[in-house]
């Protein structure tokens, strides 16, 4: 089996109030041969709980969608769990749209859910 290195980038993306990061978000630029351009991964997204409901989610999701518009970017995906049904609301009124399924594997101890 050949394996060449694909070209590919990360961007991250904080607020911070009085020093201290109070939401982020990830942008990861993918690159493959089925496509001219680039697509987008949004990932990791996260506002601390005492600023949500203020539209700091809206305002980093929406900075990360205009950075892979820029970088010319044919979609981007955003992933959820079904146990976040408040991230869907927001994804679909910044104009995602539910487009399938997620499937995942873990290897080894995470702390993810």
């Amino acid at each position: 089996m050949k394996r060449t290195a694909a070209k590919s980038e990360g961007i991250r993306f904080a607020l911070e109030r009085d020093g201290r990061e109070i939401a982020r978000a990830f942008l990861y630029i993918l690159h493959n041969d089925l496509h001219d351009r680039p697509f987008g991964l949004l990932e990791d997204v996260f506002v601390d709980e005492s600023y949500r409901g203020g539209g700091l989610g809206s305002l980093i999701v929406s900075a990360v969608i205009d950075e892979a518009r820029d970088r010319g970017c044919y979609k981007l995906i955003a992933t959820s769990r079904y146990s976040r049904p408040r991230v869907h609301v927001l994804y679909q009124r910044l104009g995602f749209r539910d487009h399938g399924k997620e499937f995942r594997m873990d290897f080894g101890a995470t702390s993810a859910t």
